[in-house]
């Protein structure tokens, strides 16, 4: 039997949509397969945005289909023919879950007290405690328009509108499991929680700070409550946020001075003076960034102006609209900000809110969820973030000129997980990151040319290649390479690890690591491992991206290596060497290294569980192990995989990958003194996050002792 939640409010415009959010993603991180439900919505032809932001959670597991229960039509039509299609429908996505999150109505239909009245039946009836999302703003005074400020709500006015709602919750069966207050006044978040936990107190009762951008609709929202057209432009940052208006109605030398951060100029389209002004002050670093320009009035743009806007080849989104002023100034005042699916700053804007302001633990105590045996991607990934958060550390990335790079900067700041320095032109990043609508305020910006740093970093590097030949005047042009710049910062403390490879080829990345911040003590090679994450655990595959063909006394050091990286991870080692023979019933060069590595396993690391050789079906299966090694510790059980040669472990890693469907994270590097790690080129901006949360997590281990390693890989000393 599924558990079950309904997050209700008492009005619209609560933001119960972030709460929502913030309990699907709890959830997952317990292991639940969660389904989310709408009892009543808008229409059950139309589309649900609030549904589908919801369902793209990774955590979720039902369909939109299933997801709704009946639209308002229903409900006004026969109440209690609708409730008992909700009833059905409910129970039908509970069989497929072990949580339900129920989403109660948006109230753009009934009146306030009669949708309460509602909702709070309908809790009662799918046997769902509710939390009740109560507004910090007071929607009223602006009719609920997205460009508008609503006035905060005091801890008293709370509390009242919370005694009517409890009453109508009451009156109606439904049990309170919390109250949360959302968009409130950040300076009164514990006047507001101590004042709404005297009315119910044996609820969970949080509070959630307003923050405006969570609130502010896209460029695309605008541009549809205006009627506008695109008409140029970076059709992509139709998708950034607008954080206010500017009615541009006169001289230029006036439009400039009133320009701000992020807002959305209104140009008539007679006045190409202005027009142009505005567009060069975008592109100025003396200036805010804008969002859009919107040309208003219905005129031409004449042509020699046209020609002018296309030499600029701006990438700001031009829209055109044929009202005027008063006309597409109330328009611009409806279009309301959403959470939207495809809007990652929000996203990790509304989970940040949640993680920081809510015991999400308690919540789902009081649900009696409890987290399973098994570990499924998500919990896995989640529990990365988690890990890396809980003692940050300082990640550089040397390849900010790439989109998804900034990307990723925007969600590990967001989330907090770590601290960042981004390498590049400080300029050109936080224009192209201002455009993206992204956050990096936060990130440390700093140029591989920086004059100070580049002088310390040639002098060591000069030192530490000297017996290579390589002089000053070498180094000097060498440590410019964002790759050595971002290496000899990890080396001389400047950050804690590196993350790069989404532009550059594996070995840019990685050769600076293997000639500055070398092996760990008694290490004789750098070595890779993927964490494969399956459907209810996660292994260790070693190696399988960087040693072709290792020996028996490096296959051990790729051994040991691996145990420490899965220990690194939570994961309890249990190493397996791989081999096409199990036991002693092969024989060969290939087996006797494996053997020989087993060995020296034992003998270096003998508090280690490993055994081998022994072939992949014995090392994973415990029937097969039963038969090939009964008695072995390690058989049948193992977590980590060792295998004999690169083209080995390359091909199964991508098998289960692609046959398993896996979760392949890595590769993680590993045997270096400081952490570096390298990406795919074809990395999706959730990679580089995992990529820098594993970084982190690395980089949280007490280094070891300066050493001169044994050797290193490609012949690199």
């Amino acid at each position: 039997m599924s558990s079950s939640i309904y997050i209700t409010s008492a009005e619209g415009n609560s933001g119960k949509s972030t709460v929502a959010l913030g309990v699907i993603d709890a959830l997952s991180r317990r292991g639940q397969r969660v389904g989310v439900f709408r009892p009543i919505a808008r229409s059950r032809d139309e589309r649900d945005y609030v549904l589908e932001v919801l369902l793209a959670h990774n955590g979720v597991v039902v369909g939109y289909d299933d997801s709704i229960g009946v639209g308002y039509d229903a409900v006004h039509a026969d109440p209690d023919a609708a409730l008992a299609e909700i009833v059905d429908r409910f129970h039908l996505v509970e069989q497929q879950c072990d949580t339900v999150v129920i989403v109660g109505s948006d109230y753009t239909d009934v009146s306030s007290p009669t949708e309460l009245s509602v909702n709070a039946r309908a809790a009662a009836n799918l046997g769902a405690p509710v939390l009740l999302v109560l507004g910090g703003r007071d929607s009223s005074e602006t009719s609920g328009r997205g460009l508008a400020d609503p006035g905060a709500r005091s801890a008293d006015d709370l509390r009242r509108a919370g005694e009517v709602a409890i009453a109508e919750l009451q009156h109606e069966h439904a049990q309170l499991l919390g109250i949360i207050a959302n968009r409130a006044d950040p300076e009164r978040l514990d006047e507001i929680v101590s004042t709404l936990a005297t009315l119910a107190p044996d609820a969970m009762v949080g509070a959630i700070p307003e923050d405006r951008f969570l609130i502010a609709p896209t460029v695309a929202a605008v541009m549809q409550a205006c009627g506008g057209t695109f008409v140029r432009g970076d059709a992509e940052l139709l998708q950034r946020e607008v954080l206010g208006a500017v009615v541009a109605a006169m001289s230029m030398e006036n439009v400039l001075p009133r320009l701000t951060e992020g807002s959305i100029v209104l140009v008539p389209a007679d006045r190409s003076d202005v027009l142009l002004a505005v567009l060069m002050a975008h592109t100025s670093e003396t200036f805010p960034s804008i969002a859009a320009i919107v040309l208003y009035g219905g005129f031409e743009t004449p042509d020699a102006v046209q020609n002018l806007i296309d030499g600029l080849d701006p990438s700001l989104p031009i829209i055109t609209v044929d009202t005027g002023t008063y006309d597409t100034v109330l328009a611009m005042m409806d279009a309301r900000g959403r959470l939207a699916a495809d809007s990652q700053r929000k996203y990790d804007t509304a989970l940040s809110l949640w993680e920081n302001n809510i015991d999400a633990g308690a919540l789902l105590d009081r649900l009696e969820v409890t987290r399973p045996d098994v570990v499924t991607p998500l919990m896995f990934e989640h529990d990365l973030l988690e890990r890396a958060r809980s003692n940050r550390k300082h990640i550089v990335l040397p390849e900010g000129d790439d989109d998804r790079v900034l990307r990723a900067a925007s969600t590990l700041l967001q989330r907090g997980v770590c601290e960042l320095t981004i390498l590049g032109d400080e300029q050109a990043i936080r224009a192209r990151a201002a455009e993206l609508g992204l956050e990096l305020g936060a990130a440390s910006i700093l140029s591989p040319f920086d004059e100070a740093l580049r002088e310390r970093f040639a002098n060591e590097y000069a030192t530490l290649r000297a017996h290579k030949g390589v002089t000053y005047e070498t180094a000097r042009d060498v440590v410019t390479d964002v790759s050595y710049f971002g290496t000899m910062m990890v080396h001389l403390g400047l950050a804690d690890g590196m993350v790069s490879g989404a532009a550059h080829t594996t070995a840019h990345t990685i050769r600076p690591s293997f000639e500055i911040i070398k092996t760990d003590p008694g290490v004789s090679i750098v070595s890779s491992v993927f964490l494969m994450a399956l459907s209810d655990r996660v292994l260790v595959y070693g190696d399988c991206a960087v040693v072709p063909d290792p020996t028996a006394t490096q296959l051990a050091d790729i051994a040991i290596s691996s145990a420490g990286t899965a220990a690194q991870f939570a994961i309890e080692p249990r190493v397996a060497m791989l081999s096409y023979s199990t036991g002693e019933s092969g024989s060969g060069d290939d087996v006797e290294k494996v053997r020989e590595a087993t060995r020296l396993v034992r003998e270096r690391a003998p508090e280690l569980l490993v055994d081998g050789p022994m072939q992949y079906d014995a090392a994973a299966e415990p029937s097969v192990a039963a038969s090939k090694m009964p008695g072995s510790s390690v058989a049948g059980r193992a977590t980590v995989f060792v295998f004999p040669d690169l083209n080995t472990g390359n091909n199964t890693y991508k098998a289960v990958q692609r046959s398993a469907g896996a979760v392949a994270i890595g590769p993680v590097l590993q045997g270096l003194r400081k952490p570096v790690n390298d990406l795919s080129r074809g990395a999706l901006v959730n990679d580089i996050v995992n990529t820098v949360a594993i970084t982190a997590i690395q980089a949280q281990r007490t280094p070891p002792p300066p050493t001169t390693p044994i050797s290193t890989i490609g012949g690199v000393g």
